[in-house]
């Protein structure tokens, strides 16, 4: 299984990153370690100081952006300027837009890049951004304002570049796919990283081969992804009883296709859709394909209708309140008749006197 693929997190639900070693030609600076970490100066405690690397340049992509069902991942790659593109276009690993290779090129490319002793490994390196469907959802329904998904993605991609330059990584050219308007999403990223040479524009995987790599790094940790979470469904519904498949099995095939909203995926939905709780960790609740599922009214409903109290409400009773009788300060109101009471006097009890002690 590739280094990018953190089990437990994916399995529960939950977003991470994972970085590759940094490759000690990138980094001339000996306080910094190959993983990344910059270790304390005996001569200077001021992260300033740190000596420049080799130039490099970074390249970042996504895999998964559309689909209802599996995470989205941002994949960042990056090299030394004077290597880009010779390294990345020549056989036998050469690197174009992850959608027009076939699975088992990308997933060769990818072992290539994580081999130790290979030019890749020994030249390049690489980060991940998994943003779980649960956590895009929570995102995007969240009752203080959504945190839509051009907002995610814009906060992951910023996050990547960050931390690959806190590790020392001496970036001077950046290359992305946009989100949203190529000019907008340029003067965001030049405000935020002033010394960068930035380069914003659409189908960048195709024209710029550090960002193909990065868009081959996200597709096969998303495909590896998907088919983790679906072996997590097969086995949950056999009742926990995993035996013919083991956690780093990758070569089952989701029965929901490639996860877009299509007509494969659209038919899993609705056949092993839960009336109350939907889907687990895989779906992403807030696309119109999985909401008109759970939503649907009528002759036709799939799911079951919960209403929640609003809030407030009911801030004025208390539990005690349903045991009063006679004189009940939860008096029947319009939308409360009598019978209603009764009903609630039996079954939590009535108050009864002080000759019952």
């Amino acid at each position: 299984m590739f280094p990018s693929i953190h089990h437990a997190e994916l399995i529960s639900g939950k977003s991470y990153k994972h970085h590759s070693d940094i490759p000690s030609a990138l980094v001339l600076n000996p306080e910094v370690t190959s993983t990344g970490s910059i270790e304390a100066s005996s001569t200077s405690s001021d992260p300033t100081t740190v000596s420049e690397g080799t130039p490099c340049v970074l390249g970042i992509d996504e895999a998964g952006r559309g689909p209802v069902i599996g995470p989205m991942i941002y994949g960042a790659f990056y090299l030394p300027i004077d290597l880009h593109p010779t390294l990345l276009t020549t056989p036998p690993s050469v690197f174009k837009d992850s959608k027009t290779l076939t699975e088992p090129y990308r997933e060769q490319l990818m072992q290539n890049v994580c081999t130790k002793g290979s030019d890749l490994y020994d030249h390049c390196g690489w980060a991940v951004k998994s943003l779980s469907a649960p956590s895009i959802s929570e995102g995007m329904l969240r009752k203080s304002g959504e945190y839509n998904l051009n907002t995610q993605s814009h906060d992951a991609i910023i996050d990547l570049i960050e931390e690959i330059l806190s590790r020392g990584v001496n970036v001077k050219e950046l290359y992305v796919d946009p989100v949203g308007r190529s000019d907008s999403h340029q003067s965001r990223l030049e405000r935020v990283f002033p010394s960068l040479k930035i380069t914003v524009k659409p189908k960048a995987d195709s024209l710029y081969p550090v960002v193909s790599a990065a868009s081959v790094v996200a597709k096969v940790t998303r495909d590896v992804s998907c088919k983790l979470l679906y072996k997590e469904f097969v086995s949950q519904s056999q009742s926990g009883d995993d035996s013919s498949l083991n956690e780093t099995q990758t070569d089952v095939e989701p029965e929901w296709s490639t996860g877009y909203p299509n007509p494969k995926s659209q038919a899993w939905l609705r056949k092993e859709m839960h009336p109350l709780f939907g889907w687990g960790n895989e779906c992403r609740f807030s696309w119109a394909t999985s909401k008109d599922l759970l939503e649907t009214t009528g002759k036709n409903a799939t799911g079951t209708k919960v209403v929640w109290p609003v809030d407030g409400d009911d801030e004025s009773l208390r539990v005690t309140d349903f045991y009063a009788f006679g004189s009940n300060p939860v008096a029947p109101t319009a939308n409360k008749s009598s019978t209603e009471e009764e009903m609630l006097r039996g079954w939590f009890g009535s108050k009864v006197g002080q000759e019952a002690f």
